[in-house]
């Protein structure tokens, strides 16, 4: 597989295999002086000042700034509509992903609040929408749409390959540009059905247990999707194959390139924030892949869909946002970064200990 990693070497059993670096661990020790040093109780900003030196550890430094912000939308449709598991059809992700490069979508207003910018991303759209309509769209279509994997697999190898890999290479254009922080969204009809089988298949669990309502399924529409979701997995044999062949069989375009994301933001040293159910089942494909990602991950918010909760687990990743959403397009995500934006407030605060001449907090914790 042609994945722009870096590779090492396991002395022990003289194989190759492909880490990110390591955090920065004297930029991440400075961070925690600096949290230390500010005038409030130790540790009293809880995730948020774990989240900001885990960011200094990804940036090599503790002058953590995020003033460049991207959210990157991956749109694509899936095939497994077809199946009659979702109230719309797909014709409705080419409308939204136009919305959305056309500055209109929920994502959009969101993004404007916080100085963030948003592209949205053709990598497997079934139709080729009105250019003069939507001018934003970025183009790196792999296919139109994938195939309906209750009949087929979702899409070939290389197709996964080359999704995953189109994520990758966007990050590095992103940093080119000047960017410090990327969010995740997406938009495609049918990806609850997609994501939800990815991740069932990654975890080795019950998919039954993890299939929700997706955008509002009926009791018949979500018996459907069970039954299509549990029978393709034990057709193609996936729990416990190897992530590529997960996502190559039942996978979509908007999530290998959301993999891609997560995979070129340990490449490029860029945080990469999860969004939601489908942004975090991309991340466990992409640690799954490359194994050590999920150190320059962060996750924004709880999902209502049940996956997203064991998907975070696996990650050993904790999100910071409980609002019951379900939106997508990186709408959660987005939400997160005022929230560090204020905690930054506070790491480069001059109110000190020493300023205040007050005598610093001690630290009692194991």
């Amino acid at each position: 597989m042609r994945l722009d990693r870096k590779c090492m070497k396991n002395k022990a059993e003289e194989k190759k295999i492909y880490l990110p670096d390591d955090l920065c661990e004297s930029a991440m020790e400075e961070s925690r002086r600096q949290w230390g040093a500010v005038a409030k109780p130790l540790n009293s900003l809880g995730r948020f000042e774990k989240i900001v030196t885990q960011m200094a550890g990804i940036y090599g430094t503790a002058l953590v700034q995020i003033g460049h912000r991207m959210v990157v939308v991956m749109c694509a449709d899936n095939g497994i509509v077809a199946e009659k598991v979702t109230q719309t059809d797909q014709s409705v992700t080419a409308v939204v992903a136009r919305n959305i490069a056309g500055g209109r979508g929920n994502i959009n207003h969101m993004a404007q609040q916080v100085q963030a910018d948003v592209n949205a991303v053709d990598i497997g759209i079934a139709s080729d929408p009105d250019a003069d309509q939507c001018a934003g769209l970025i183009n790196r279509k792999v296919a139109y749409g994938t195939a309906d994997f209750a009949l087929q697999p979702a899409m070939t190898s290389a197709q996964a390959e080359q999704a995953v890999q189109t994520g990758i290479e966007l990050v590095k254009e992103y940093k080119d540009k000047g960017y410090t922080i990327l969010v995740t969204g997406e938009m495609g009809i049918g990806n609850t059905t997609t994501g939800t089988a990815v991740a069932a298949a990654l975890l080795g669990a019950d998919s039954d247990q993890l299939t929700g309502r997706g955008a509002g399924l009926d009791r018949a529409g979500l018996a459907r999707k069970k039954k299509v979701i549990r029978e393709a997995i034990a057709r193609y044999e996936l729990q416990g194959a190897d992530p590529m062949r997960i996502l190559s069989c039942v996978g979509g375009f908007d999530i290998c390139g959301m993999a891609g994301l997560f995979i070129g933001g340990a490449r490029y040293h860029i945080p990469v924030i999860i969004d939601g159910c489908i942004s975090a089942t991309a991340a466990l494909a992409a640690e799954r892949l490359v194994p050590g990602c999920r150190n320059y991950m962060i996750a924004s918010h709880c999902s209502r869909e049940q996956t997203e909760t064991q998907v975070l687990r696996e990650l050993g990743l904790l999100p910071v946002i409980d609002a019951d959403m379900a939106l997508g397009e990186g709408t959660g995500g987005v939400m997160l970064l005022p929230l560090l934006d204020m905690a930054l407030s506070v790491y480069y605060s001059s109110t000190t200990f020493a300023a205040a001449k007050i005598e610093t907090y001690q630290s009692f914790e194991d």
